[in-house]
C-alpha cells in the first residue's frame, strides 16, 4: 500500500501547485483509516482552497476522480478533503473536546 500512498502522495503534490499561490504554506496529510482505505488532506490558505476547488467544484472533483481511479487500480479506497487552515485548526479543537 505504501507503492500506492507514494503515488497518490506525489500526483497530489504536483497538481496542487499548479492551482495554489501559496505552495510553501500548503500541507498534505495522510491517514490510514484502515486496511486499504487511506484519506488525504490538503490544508492550504483560504485563497488557495477556492482555487484548487474551482469554478462549481470542478477542479476538485477531477482530481478526486483521478485519485480514486489509481488508488481503485490497487484496490484502495481514498478520500480526498480539501480544507483552510482555520478550518483544519477548528476540526482539530473540535476532536480534542471528545
Amino acid at each position: 500500500m505504501q507503492v500506492v500512498t507514494d503515488q497518490i502522495r506525489n500526483f497530489l503534490q504536483y497538481i496542487a501547485v499548479q492551482f495554489i499561490e501559496h505552495p510553501q504554506r500548503a500541507q498534505l496529510k495522510v491517514a490510514e483509516l484502515g486496511p486499504k482505505r487511506l484519506r488525504f488532506k490538503l490544508v492550504l490558505e483560504r485563497s488557495d482552497v477556492a482555487l484548487l476547488i474551482g469554478r462549481n467544484g470542478f477542479s476538485a472533483s477531477s482530481i478526486r476522480g483521478v485519485v480514486k481511479a489509481a488508488a481503485e487500480r490497487a484496490d484502495v479506497q481514498v478520500n480526498l478533503q480539501i480544507h483552510s487552515h482555520e478550518e483544519e485548526e477548528e476540526m482539530l479543537a473540535r476532536e480534542g473536546e471528545h
